[in-house]
């Protein structure tokens, strides 16, 4: 495990190049309205893991745990769907074919919005995203196009696609010129935090998101700064193999990474989020790259706790229990209360 910290001795690090980028919105009440419209939106669990503390030498681990939401296995239900669910509530989904890349949910939550607000779905897959990932999409009822051989090479053949064919492109990540849907898009991510924020009787004192554009852990970096203010420490994880986050804050700049193909592949983005990017550079403390082999013991520790879940779904705890040579540069110790999510299910 290698870290990184946000701050120097003049104080955080400033990353240039993002004057024209928003921060991520912190408005939760907006998304969790309109979801719970959704026959299949419940709150999801967030339990205790005395073994996980045990290992990790911490007081308490507290999991969100997301492998059941709204049916779709993933905390990814939470954005695409509520951009359509937006469109719809406007009068402009109908009809819509929406395209996309995906390495994994976020294709699902477009195709599940699609199918369930009268429109179409094409979700651009790399060579290298297993065949049983595109037949669950192709049973919800999405269209299926391999293209390229990474995430990145996807979202250029999917961008291709709308521009040609007049279709909505639904990504979860940003970049310049295209901010407003993936800006809503991480909007719907605030839900899940919001439900730890009623779930937790104070807050942690650390949180460990995992992060491959960086979506889910600058909504929900933002959201817990807005309710529990600089009190948590927040440590922000990423495969050592597509750095995107942790190359950016480093360079203080926006950085195209390169790396071997990793197995979290959920998380093996090698560009990140302009918003989420600038979100992050404001609020997260630490970045912290794991290897495949850290990861892959993360996910086999959390099915021996019965927590069943795949190395990108168990970053965060790996990170955690990767984390014993930096305890004290993580101002981790007995006493430490921590929140990890456990992003999606396993398989």
């Amino acid at each position: 495990m290698k870290i990184l910290n946000a701050y120097t001795a003049d104080g955080r690090v400033l990353v240039g190049g993002l004057d024209d980028v928003p921060f991520p919105s912190v408005d939760a009440q907006s998304p969790a309205a309109l979801l719970r419209r959704c026959p299949e939106a419940a709150q999801t669990p967030l339990v205790t893991s005395p073994a996980l503390a045990q290992m990790a030498g911490v007081g308490q681990v507290y999991v969100k745990d997301e492998r059941t939401r709204m049916g779709l296995g993933s905390f990814k239900a939470l954005g695409a769907a509520y951009v359509i669910a937006c469109d719809a509530q406007n009068g402009t989904a109908k009809g819509q074919t929406y395209v996309t890349a995906s390495a994994g949910n976020h294709g699902l939550s477009v195709a599940a919005g699609a199918a369930a607000f009268g429109a179409q779905s094409v979700i651009y897959l790399a060579t290298t995203v297993p065949e049983a990932f595109a037949q669950r999409l192709q049973a919800i009822g999405a269209r299926v196009e391999r293209y390229g051989s990474t995430y990145e090479q996807s979202m250029e053949g999917a961008m291709a696609a709308a521009a040609d064919n007049g279709w909505t492109l639904l990504s979860d990540s940003s970049w310049a010129g295209y901010m407003d849907r993936p800006h809503r898009l991480m909007e719907g991510y605030l839900v899940l935090m919001q439900e730890v924020a009623e779930q937790m009787d104070a807050a942690p004192s650390h949180i460990f998101l995992q992060a491959g554009v960086g979506g889910l852990a600058a909504a929900s970096a933002a959201y817990a700064r807005k309710i529990w203010g600089s009190g948590p420490k927040i440590i922000v994880v990423e495969p050592d193999a597509a750095p995107a986050l942790f190359a950016s804050i480093a360079a203080k700049a926006p950085q195209k990474t390169q790396g071997p193909v990793s197995h979290m592949g959920r998380l093996d983005c090698k560009e990140p989020s302009l918003i989420a990017l600038k979100g992050l550079a404001r609020d997260a403390d630490i970045f912290a790259l794991i290897s495949d082999d850290e990861g892959a013991y993360g996910q086999k520790v959390c099915g021996d706790v019965g927590l069943a879940s795949s190395s990108s779904g168990a970053a965060g705890v790996a990170a955690l229990l990767a984390a014993h040579e930096h305890r004290a540069a993580l101002g981790l110790d007995a006493t430490s209360d921590v929140l990890v999510i456990l992003s999606e299910q396993a398989g």
